[in-house]
């Protein structure tokens, strides 16, 4: 079982919005695994991630599949911006 790396990471949100780079198979599958969630995108992440290390498919595909249920769940980081607070208090000057 090993693991190859993703032609290019896929950078996801955790935690209170830190930054977070998956470079490989193992990655991603260790990320979906630890996800708080049962989503049908989670586990076909899962499933992918899991064939994809016993070569059964190409990291690229399990990488598609991953980027797929991280897009749904909103937790792609494009361009290393925080996500935007919502909610909070306005502060008046």
């Amino acid at each position: 079982m090993l693991s190859q790396p993703f032609k290019e990471p896929v950078r996801v949100w955790v935690g209170l919005g830190f930054p977070r780079q998956l470079n490989s198979v193992v990655d991603a599958y260790q990320f979906a695994m630890e996800y708080c969630g049962n989503s049908p995108e989670q586990r076909a992440a899962i499933r992918a991630c899991k064939a994809a290390l016993t070569g059964d498919v190409d990291p690229e595909t399990a990488r598609g599949v991953f980027v797929a249920f991280a897009t749904k769940k909103g937790l792609i980081a494009e361009d290393w911006l925080p996500p935007p607070i919502r909610g909070g208090r306005s502060s008046h000057v």
